[in-house]
């Protein structure tokens, strides 16, 4: 069982807040399933709480931040799920599946549980991301990670494919939900929030270094200041859902 999380997912449940813009948009594409199993499911967030939901999670530490009173959590991986076919009306996945040790697996395990896939993924960076300035391994290590729409086209079959918007104030602190506060990736405590950094943080030294004195000389700002105007920025997470 793969439980990476057991080692960097201390503290998400105060770090990792769910987005209520991010949940809406997730619940509309789980209207109408009443049975719904949330896979890597983590603390719990994104998972509806008007239908049945069962939580699949493989880290131990992660369940034990899970709150009292949502779903129950299986400790199980998503390439072995302990589910009869066709269980559950949905499946949710949120910025999970790069975690698994095969996604071609996992995937074909959720499928054969759930009627429908909801997964919350990435795709790419917009070329011109600032962080790719100062940090232009993470376009490398994602690209190596995450599948691009093509290959899960062809696991999953015909798909619908949407893209999320990053709100500017995005409480849910994955990679890309600081890029209207650039101050925050210099925070050692929301960069251990962030699988990227929690695993290569010590790469990211001298890129962190040249963003602080940036921020601190005004560079940043001259160079970048124009999207402190934006309300949100398409970085490249999409939602994708199985049309059959």
């Amino acid at each position: 069982m793969n439980a990476r999380y057991d080692t960097i997912g201390r503290g998400y449940a105060d770090l990792r807040r769910p987005d209520p813009r991010i949940a809406a948009l997730l619940g509309t594409r789980l209207d109408g399933a009443t049975t719904v199993v949330n896979v890597g499911a983590g603390v719990g967030s994104y998972e509806p709480d008007d239908v049945r939901v069962v939580a699949v999670e493989p880290s131990r530490v992660m369940i034990d931040q899970r709150p009292q009173g949502i779903a129950p959590a299986v400790q199980a991986c998503a390439e072995a799920l302990p589910f009869a076919d066709g269980s559950f009306d949905a499946a949710l996945a949120v910025l999970t599946m790069h975690h698994w040790s095969s996604i071609a697996d996992g995937l074909r395990e959720v499928r054969r549980v759930a009627r429908r896939l909801v997964l919350l993924t990435w795709e790419c960076y917009p070329k011109d991301f600032w962080l790719l300035d100062y940090l232009p391994q993470i376009e490398t290590i994602d690209d190596d990670i995450f599948p691009p729409m093509e290959q899960l086209a062809d696991w999953l079959g015909d798909l619908d494919v949407a893209p999320l918007p990053v709100p500017h104030d995005c409480s849910d602190g994955f990679m890309c939900a600081y890029w209207r506060r650039p101050h925050s990736y210099l925070d050692a405590n929301v960069r251990s929030a962030i699988s990227t950094f929690a695993q290569h943080d010590a790469d990211f030294v001298p890129g962190l270094q040249r963003l602080a004195a940036d921020l601190q000389s005004g560079a940043w700002e001259r160079r970048y200041g124009h999207i402190l105007e934006w309300p949100s920025y398409d970085l490249g997470y999409r939602i994708v859902t199985t049309r059959s």
